[in-house]
C-alpha cells in the first residue's frame, strides 16, 4: 500500500506523523500544535543544536533503511549534547520531501526518530515539512539542559591533562566502506540483499549509532568533571585538533593506544587500509573525546569503555601522533569536510 503525501497534505501529514506523540518530561509545557514549542528550564541553563543532513552527501537511501535513518538523525543531536555534559529534552524535525516517498516512507522514518526518543527519553515538540526537488533533507534541532557549573566546553584542556576516548573507533567508517562496496557489486540489481554476516558491528556503528549517556553517568558517579570534550563525529584528529586549538595547547596521541575492534581491522586489512588512518580519520564514530587531570589516572582507568590515549602538552608545541616506533608525525584534521569540494 502506498499513501501519496499529497492526499493529506502538509499539515494532515503533520497530524498522522505526529498524532501519537505524548510529552514526557517536565520541562516540555506545549509542544506540537501551536505556533512555537513552550520549554521551561527554570534555573538550568539551556543547550541548542542543530544537524543538517542531505541525502547524497550524508546518507544513500539504496542501503540506508528510513528506520534506521530516522533513529541515526536524532541520536547525533543527542550526542552533541551530551558532548557538553547537558542532557538533551525536545527535538524538532524539519524535512524536505520529493514526491519519490510515500506517506508510509515517512511514518518508518518517523518510527526511528520515536525509538530514539523514547531510548533517550527526549521530547518531539515541533518542526517543518516541505516539498524538495533534491531528494531527501533531514533537519533536526535538539534542545537540552546543563547546570551552569557543570558544562564541558572544548576550550578547558591544559598541559598534562590526559587525552581519554570511550568505546572504539573507524567502525563506523568501515562500516560505510562496506556497503558502499556491496551497492557498487549489487549495482543494477533489483534485489540488494548481499551477505553481511560477521559483519554485523561495523554496520550497526554506520546505521544505527548510539549516543554515550553511559559515559556521563560513569563519570558523574566518581564526581570526574572533564576540562574539555568534544563527540567524535568528523575523526578523532579533526576532533582533537578542535580541542587543542580552541584550549591553546598541543598534543601527543599514542598509535598503541588507540581503540580499534577486530571486526574494524579486518574490514581495514581487506580494503587494504591502514587502520589507525582509519581510527584517526574515519568519522561518525559518537564517542567522547575527553581530558582529565593528570590526577585522575587511576579514577578514569576503571571507567568501563575509556581508553587514554595520549596527553595534553604546552601550548608551544605541536599536535603530534606518535607511532608504535617512536616515530612523531604531525596530527591533521584529514576527517570529514562537509563543505570540502
Amino acid at each position: 500500500m502506498r499513501t501519496e503525501i499529497s492526499e493529506l497534505g502538509e499539515f494532515g501529514l503533520i497530524s498522522h506523523l505526529t498524532e501519537d506523540i505524548k510529552l514526557t518530561q517536565p520541562t516540555s509545557m506545549r509542544g506540537i500544535g501551536d505556533d512555537a514549542a513552550v520549554i521551561d528550564n527554570k534555573n538550568q541553563q539551556t543547550l541548542i543544536t542543530t544537524d543538517l543532513l542531505l541525502e547524497g552527501i550524508h546518507f544513500d537511501l539504496v542501503y540506508f533503511p528510513l528506520k534506521h535513518l530516522g533513529y541515526k538523525a536524532a541520536v547525533v543531536n543527542f550526542s552533541d549534547i551530551y558532548a557538553m555534559n547537558g542532557k538533551p529534552q525536545q527535538i524538532t524535525v524539519s524535512l524536505g520531501i520529493s514526491k519519490r516517498f510515500s506517506v508510509e516512507d515517512l511514518e518508518e522514518f518517523y518510527d526511528g526518530i520515536k525509538l530514539a526518543c523514547q531510548t533517550y527519553n527526549v521530547d518531539i515538540v515541533g518542526g517543518d515539512t516541505t516539498s524538495s526537488l533534491t531528494g531527501f533533507t533531514i533537519s533536526i534541532t535538539c534542545i537540552g539542559v546543563a547546570n551552569s557549573d557543570s558544562i564541558i566546553y572544548r576550550d578547558g584542556a591544559k598541559d598534562t591533562d590526559l587525552i581519554c576516548v570511550s568505546g572504539d573507533l573507524g567502525a563506523a567508517y568501515m562500516g560505510l566502506q562496506l556497503l558502499e562496496r556491496e551497492k557498487t557489486v549489487f549495482a543494477g540489481q533489483k534485489d540488494f540483499n548481499p551477505d553481511f554476516s560477521g559483519k554485523e558491528y561495523i554496520l550497526e556503528r554506520q546505521l544505527k549509532p548510539e549516543a554515550r549517556k553511559d559515559i556521563m553517568v560513569e563519570l558523574g558517579k566518581l564526581s570526574i568533571l572533564p576540562t574539555s570534550m568534544i563527540d567524535i563525529s568528523d575523526g578523532l584528529s579533526s576532533d582533537l585538533l578542535h580541542i587543542c586549538t580552541q584550549s591553546k595547547v598541543g598534543c601527543r596521541i599514542f598509535e598503541e593506544r588507540l581503540p580499534i575492534d577486530y571486526q574494524t581491522a579486518m574490514m581495514a586489512e581487506s580494503f587494504n587500509l591502514n587502520v589507525s588512518t582509519v581510527a584517526l580519520n574515519g568519522g561518525e564514530d559518537y564517542e567522547l573525546l575527553f581530558t582529565v587531570p593528570l590526577g585522575l589516572y587511576e579514577q578514569v582507568k576503571i571507567v568501563p569503555g575509556i581508553h587514554v590515549i595520549g596527553h595534553i602538552t604546552e601550548s608551544n608545541d605541536q599536535c603530534k601522533f606518535v607511532t608504535r616506533d617512536g616515530e612523531e608525525m604531525e596530527l591533521k584534521a584529514q576527517g570529514w569536510n562537509p563543505i570540502k569540494e
